[in-house]
């Protein structure tokens, strides 16, 4: 159990070093697979990197607030409804 789990242990640091170097998980699992590794092992240790990894994100300790303030240019150029709500699809659309 222990020569697997540095086994694990080994490619969940590799994936966490490359984690912090840009690399996507994607391209790290391809990149694992080419070189011989199990697709079981790969998920485990991408499992636990992601375990660990959050564990030391820090808690959020309330709800992000998101304000949208709406944009005067995009609104003056948005095109606004014409009156006669009662003209039909084809004829708006064939009128021109």
């Amino acid at each position: 159990m222990t020569r697997e789990f540095d086994y694990i242990q080994q490619l969940v640091n590799y994936i966490k070093k490359n984690l912090s170097k840009g690399y996507t998980l994607d391209s790290l699992k391809f990149s694992l697979m080419d070189q011989g590794y199990s697709r079981t092992a790969i998920s485990r240790a991408i499992k636990l990197a992601n375990e660990d990894l959050a564990k030391k994100l820090p808690k959020l300790k309330e709800k992000p607030v998101i304000k949208v303030t709406p944009n005067p240019e995009l609104a003056n150029k948005i095109k606004k409804p014409e009156n006669n709500s009662r003209t039909s699809f084809l004829k708006k659309l064939f009128s021109n």
